[in-house]
């Protein structure tokens, strides 16, 4: 193969802004102004590899409903006016009702260095500490269990444990999908050495494919099957009495595990065969997620995790110990400049006064910092509602669709005095609220740093030029600094200043004996910071890199780890005669939080178009709801229609809706109008995977597929927009009777002029009609009673051009279609996999990757090509003896 000589001379180093597995990327422009994007082969997280977001991330580019220019009060401004407008509205509130009256909530999409200026700006110079970020919603309560564990916010371990484990045990970590990566690396440890998986999880998840075994634990209960393998732990006499005199609280801790006969949901066969394999293995790591963190016991959930871990001294050395894998690719950053609103930066602490003390010295604050933590996500949105909270600036973030009650957030923000929200678009629901907007810089527009899982600062590099006015997030909070009156302390103009403040600051708190200090990167010039090549934190004179832990030095006062004594307790609802199901809710395969990225990509919309409700075949039979149906879910905060999918891999009694629809694709998706504000006392992090739902069949009269090739917004019951290579196409409901879809497709689409072919039968409530523009399609809308049984793809497809045949909704014998996509790396559609398995009698994903590619890069959908060979082979006859 012929190298590519973009990535050879021209490629620009940069980091992928998906999740925390902080996969390296090489950008190269194209002739167009567009961009072409590979894997880093040299980058230590991925070493070439991307899944399917990564390797669509030039698809997402563009100007496309980019903001442009400063809006306030729906009008454009300059620069000038809108900072002088923002920077007058915040004075003057802080003047009248004080620091605690504004809050600044951010974003693991920021970089490390646009983190470490909000909180300054906040915590150092306002003097509130109520600055937080979505990354409370996704990994606080690590956070919080890690502090309460080793005395700080450590992640003990590193990528290579992975690869050197003999047994990866994944807790609520749908690894395949959400980290598909990291899976890669535990597929390739799998077939190197051996190593053993084992998924626990209500669903069944595409990471149980290749799993040896598959927990599916009642929601909520991690804590005391984890207590139940701690006291066998020590039935056994597997602790290690060397390692425990570096640690606090073991016999407490194993006192309350022994006391601890919480229901699990699993047998007693399947917690003994859980625990032998755990205890018979030394080196085991334990990967958690959002399954773990998104809970009202979050925290303990993470330290029982952590509890049998330290009790057998496999932390801190090859192959062994608790590892939490993040959802955002700069969560990490954001924890390690305190981000948080209970925390200071360089994992100081908001409530020691020496910290408190050095930092504002450092910082030359104009007062004490704060001496209490300020309000964490639900409470600042809360205090928001409630009118305690005057100012608000939302920096790359979407509260408005992703917030727990979302639709009580939404109506917050309308009656706030000041939002003020920073973005790439004005598209988003959060937008929509607010005062000000501000044109911030786009991922591969970006100058900075992010810190991955395992806490890797990698370099994002700018490849593209911003457009029109669009300025990076540092230099818009510098400016209102600046404007506020403190000229000195934000005087940056560039990046790699911040950075270097950041590492010296992080000095002082290895003066401490803390964790991170990169204070040996303090010094870096200006063209050292532009070559940084990926470094694992620390970086000082006293070490650089590595895991922490093996060696039985913690960070509390005493030197000594904590073992937590915890008793397992319920979700914060529990399923009633009203709402009798459990609601959990995640991400889907090949989207990424409200799809304000992803949702550009015609490639990634296509393997899932829709929001849906994953539910058991017989509950599904007893609710009188159908495959592919609509179901009608309420909760007590709100409620949502999704499409119906049965899965035999749900608990029975238990549903699953997918988090990344909106106002702007779905409003009646928006899985985050069900889930109630029920927070980790310690961590704030809501309950998100254990909300009370009722669930009926809505009561449609109609159903529609639309597709068209410019924009449209559907005015009904359900719609579900999604984009494609050649347009637009929307899935359809409605509640109430259309007289005449004639008139009704032409407003649908505003095309009121254009050449009209149609199909109707009255009797059977069906009509189909196709809109054409000098002989070509333009518009197509197929209407029935029931789900439309179509060629979808097909039809997407004939956008643009002349299709006499689509009102037949299927493709000519010529055009094979195929199908929808299973495969978005590769494009490799679910006809092409069938033709593979039937026509070619093919019985393994590996014969299908072979035949067809799919599988072949990331391979996140070989649970789907599996099913599809269960569901498709047809058994050989016998061999004649």
């Amino acid at each position: 193969m012929t190298a590519d000589p973009r990535f050879t001379t021209t490629a620009v180093r940069s980091t992928c802004p998906y999740c925390g597995v902080g996969c390296g990327v090489l950008l190269a422009r194209d002739d167009a102004g567009g961009l072409t994007v590979r894997g880093d082969p040299d980058h230590p997280a991925n070493r070439g590899a991307l899944c399917s977001k990564g390797a669509a991330l030039a698809e997402t580019v563009g100007l496309g409903g980019r903001l442009l220019a400063p809006r306030v009060g729906g009008r454009a401004a300059d620069w000038e006016s809108a900072l002088d407008h923002v920077a007058w509205r915040l004075g003057a509130i802080i003047a009248r009702h004080g620091p605690d009256s504004v809050a600044f909530y951010l974003s693991g999409q920021m970089l490390t260095e646009d983190y470490y200026v909000a909180n300054k700006l906040m915590k150092g110079f306002i003097g509130s500490a109520n600055v937080d970020t979505n990354s409370r919603l996704c990994m606080s309560s690590t956070v919080a269990g890690h502090r309460r564990a080793f005395g700080t916010d450590t992640v003990p371990g590193t990528y290579e444990d992975i690869d050197e484990a003999d047994l990866v045990v994944l807790v609520g970590s749908n690894l395949a999908w959400c980290h598909p990566i990291l899976h890669r690396r535990l597929m390739a440890a799998r077939a190197a050495r051996g190593t053993r998986i084992i998924v626990i999880d209500p669903r069944r998840t595409a990471s149980c494919e290749d799993a040896d075994l598959h927990l599916p634990i009642r929601p909520g209960a991690d804590v005391a099957l984890f207590n139940r393998l701690l006291a066998e732990i020590a039935a056994r006499g597997a602790t290690d009495t060397g390692f425990l005199a570096h640690v606090e609280g073991a016999e407490a801790a194993i006192a309350a595990a022994r006391a601890d006969r919480a229901d699990t949901g699993l047998s007693e066969a399947q917690i003994r065969a859980f625990c032998d394999m755990w205890i018979d293995t030394t080196r085991v790591v334990t990967i958690f997620s959002q399954g773990v963190n998104q809970s009202s016991s979050g925290t303990d959930k993470v330290n029982a995790i952590i509890n049998c871990h330290l009790a057998t001294g496999r932390i801190g050395r090859p192959g062994m110990g608790p590892f939490s894998v993040t959802g955002q690719p700069n969560a990490m950053g954001g924890r390690e400049v305190g981000g948080l609103a209970n925390m200071l930066a360089c994992h100081m602490a908001l409530e020691n006064p020496a910290h408190r003390t050095a930092v504002a010295r450092f910082w030359n604050a104009p007062a004490p910092l704060p001496e209490r933590p300020g309000l964490k996500a639900v409470e600042m949105f809360d205090a928001v509602a409630e009118g305690r909270i005057r100012a608000i600036w939302i920096i790359h973030t979407n509260p408005a669709a992703t917030m727990p009650d979302a639709d009580r957030v939404r109506a917050a923000l309308k009656a706030c005095e000041l939002v003020v929200v920073s973005d790439i678009t004005a598209q988003t629901d959060t937008a929509e609220c607010a005062d000000v907007l501000l044109p911030a810089l786009g991922w591969a527009e970006k100058d900075g740093t992010v810190t991955n899982s395992d806490r890797t600062i990698s370099r994002q590099r700018p490849v593209l030029p911003g457009p029109r006015l669009a300025r990076a997030d540092w230099a818009i909070l510098a400016d209102i600094g600046r404007r506020l009156g403190w000229r000195d302390a934000f005087a940056w103009d560039r990046p790699a200043q911040i950075f270097r403040e950041h590492a010296a600051l992080s000095g002082i708190a290895g003066g401490f004996g803390l964790d991170f200090d990169i204070s040996g990167l303090a010094g870096i010039s200006d063209a050292e910071y532009d070559a940084l090549a990926p470094t694992r934190w620390p970086v000082s004179a006293a070490r650089r890199g590595g895991r922490f832990y093996g060696d039985g030095r913690f960070h509390h006062a005493d030197g000594r780890a904590r073992m937590v004594a915890l008793t397992s307790r319920p979700p914060a609802d529990m399923p009633d005669a009203e709402r009798p199901f459990v609601l959990n809710t995640g991400r889907a395969r090949d989207h990424w939080h409200t799809m304000t990225r992803t949702g550009r990509s015609a490639r990634l919309s296509a393997h899932m178009a829709e929001p849906w409700l994953d539910i058991h075949p017989k509950d599904a039979a007893r609710l009188g709801l159908a495959a592919a149906g609509l179901a009608e879910v309420t909760s007590a905060t709100g409620r949502a229609v999704l499409r119906v999918r049965l899965n035999n891999g749900q608990r029975r009694g238990e549903v699953f809706a997918p988090i990344h629809w909106t106002g702007q694709t779905a409003p009646t998706g928006r899985v985050s109008a069900l889930v109630a504000g029920r927070c980790d006392p310690l961590s704030g992090q809501p309950e998100s995977k254990a909300t009370p739902v009722a669930i009926r069949p809505l009561a449609a009269r109609w159903l529609a597929f639309a597709v068209a090739t410019r924009p449209f917004r559907p005015d009904c019951a359900y719609w579900a927009l999604a984009r494609t290579a050649g347009g637009w196409r929307a899935e359809l409901a409605g509640t109430d009777p259309v007289a005449d879809w004639p008139a009704k497709a032409r407003r649908l689409f505003a095309l009121a002029n254009a050449d009209l072919a149609e199909s109707a039968d009255p009797a059977r409530g069906a009509w189909r009609g196709a809109l054409t523009e000098n002989g070509r399609l333009v518009a197509a809308l197929f209407v029935a009673p029931q789900p439309v049984a179509l060629m979808r793809d097909h039809i997407t497809a004939c956008l643009g051009r002349e299709a006499p045949h689509v009102l037949t909704g299927m493709a000519p014998a010529d055009a094979p279609d195929e199908g929808p996509v299973v495969c978005a790396c590769l494009g490799v559609g679910v006809n092409a996999i069938a033709r593979a398995i039937v026509d070619g009698a093919l019985s393994s994903v590996a014969q299908i990757a072979a035949a067809t590619g799919a599988g072949t890069n990331c391979g996140s959908c070989r649970a789907e090509v599996a099913a599809l060979i269960d569901r498709l082979s047809v058994p050989r006859p016998a061999a004649a003896e």
